[in-house]
């Protein structure tokens, strides 16, 4: 009960009509970025993260919520209408929700999405009320080398499950870990990568980073294989479902949140495997296996409900362990961060009024999203008639000035684009973006929770497996390498297709 009370007195925060208008001009700005091609909530999230930088810690941190999700319905949205998803959670969504499109049922793919959004998100946040103040208590009790194997599981989680190569994966992780060591050494204070420059001594910016990864490189990338031929615009008309259609969705919207929430809230989770996951239960599931692969709405009920809940799931490690284990969360933790709150096990009891307020506009941006965007997804989808070239000039644009909004340098500026380039170069070999991001934010902390348990243990490699967590946690990552291997080793029967069999038995 003591949960629920802190909550309504969150929600008595939450609801102040100020806060109740930044949490809406949140959801709104979040999906009119998220809904562009190209974009997904991971560069909607970096790009107006520099908006919130003028307001109180309460509302900015709202408004951010309300980002966060607007983002995220915006990202599936593109994934329906024109087959490109914002971000490898919304990959699944394509696979029936652009089929339905172009069926020219993308209103009822949408419907489905939005509604998948809001029951996930509902029911991850009420997971994350029940379970949060329980881990952060926990939590407590984490030495350095647990915290450290847990973010070494975090790394190898991010660069196994994206992309077709682990080496790229690694590859890209370790770009993240080098632009981490730029700056002073957080015990010695000697200059590690700053190359006599004073304006790196504190580092790079990840709001810097990661505006120059997403947006810019994507830009950058977009530029170099634009083609002057106009697409044809798809039409979406008016959002609804018929009581054909919540028959066939109601059970799956209620089926991700047990898949998609456990998968997030471990601290080395993501939207990427559960999502999968629902998509590939609710096909075993499904009585109309004929329609799968056609546009069959079930394949886009359950896996955006999964991928909502699992969102969710991921506050709970960035709230508690202080671990972000995807790009948004990446992002997020700079946002507390610029307002001089570390999140972790004590955040819950120095922070309790912040927290709860934070929760509680979860719940108002999820049933806002719900709310706007069901009437408004022909306008979202004209959005995508916008000219590439003067849409992407708009991203620049913002992204520049965001850029030189953290600091008023011009170096900031030249750093962006610099690392815009990378970005750029990371699309043309394929490397994934996200684990650069998770290593430029946990690779200085991974260093520093290395490096302590070592002085406690007097240099000794036995210091980061003395406790029966960190040696759990070892073992867990011993099992994620190794599986391919073994998967290998004990091939799985493949069954013949009905055709090759029908022709066997003639």
């Amino acid at each position: 009960m003591d949960s629920f009370s802190l909550l309504m007195d969150g929600f008595g925060t939450a609801l102040t009509p100020g806060n109740l208008l930044f949490a809406a001009l949140g959801v709104i700005l979040g999906t009119a970025i998220g809904v562009l091609p190209g974009i997904g909530p991971a560069m909607a999230v970096a790009l107006l993260l520099p908006v919130t930088y003028g307001l109180n810690p309460t509302a900015a941190l709202i408004m951010f919520a309300g980002i966060y999700y607007g983002g995220m319905f915006g990202g599936s949205t593109t994934s329906i209408l024109l087959n490109t998803p914002g971000e490898s959670a919304a990959v699944v969504t394509a696979i029936e929700g652009n089929p339905m499109a172009r069926k020219g049922k993308g209103a009822q793919a949408l419907a489905a999405a939005a509604i998948g959004h809001f029951a996930g998100g509902m029911i991850g946040t009420l997971a994350l009320v029940l379970l949060a103040p329980t881990m952060a208590k926990l939590a407590v009790n984490i030495g350095a080398p647990d915290y450290f194997a847990i973010m070494v599981l975090a790394f190898i989680a991010v660069t196994s499950v994206l992309g077709k190569s682990r080496v790229r994966g690694f590859a890209s992780l370790l770009i993240g870990l080098t632009i981490g060591l730029i700056g002073l050494d957080q015990m010695t204070g000697q200059a590690r990568l700053t190359f006599g420059s004073l304006h790196l001594a504190d580092g790079v910016d990840v709001v810097i980073v990661a505006v120059g990864l997403f947006a810019v490189g994507e830009s950058l990338w977009v530029a170099a294989h634009l083609r002057h031929k106009r697409e044809k615009p798809i039409p979406v008309g008016r959002p609804w479902l018929s009581k054909a259609d919540l028959k066939r969705t109601w059970k799956p919207w209620l089926r991700g949140p047990v898949i998609g929430f456990p998968f997030g809230a471990i601290p080395a989770g993501g939207a990427e495997i559960p999502t999968f996951l629902s998509y590939v239960t609710e096909k075993r599931l499904s009585k109309r296996k004929d329609e799968w692969g056609k546009g069959a709405i079930e394949g886009v009920a359950g896996p955006e409900s999964t991928a909502s809940a699992s969102a969710a799931g991921t506050l709970v490690s960035l709230l508690t362990l202080g671990l972000p284990t995807t790009a948004v969360a990446a992002v997020m933790l700079a946002a507390f961060q610029q307002y001089g709150f570390q999140p972790g096990p004590l955040l819950f009891e120095r922070e309790a009024t912040l927290v709860w307020a934070l929760i509680a506009s979860l719940f108002v941006g999820t049933v806002l999203l719900l709310v706007i965007n069901l009437p408004m997804a022909p306008v979202w989808a004209k959005l995508l008639q916008i000219p590439r070239p003067y849409l992407y000039a708009g991203i620049l644009f913002f992204a520049s000035v965001g850029a030189y909004a953290v600091g008023g340098e011009v170096t900031d500026l030249l750093l962006l684009f610099l690392v815009g380039v990378i970005g750029f170069a990371m699309r043309r070999y394929g490397l994934p973006v996200l684990p650069a991001i998770i290593g430029v934010i946990l690779g200085p902390s991974a260093e520093l929770q290395m490096r302590r348990a070592l002085q406690l243990s007097d240099g000794s490699l036995t210091g980061l497996v003395n406790s029966p967590m960190s040696v759990t946690v070892y073992a867990i990552i011993v099992l994620l390498l190794a599986w391919p291997l073994v998967r290998k080793l004990f091939p799985a029967k493949r069954e013949e297709p009905p055709a090759e069999k029908e022709r066997v038995d003639a």
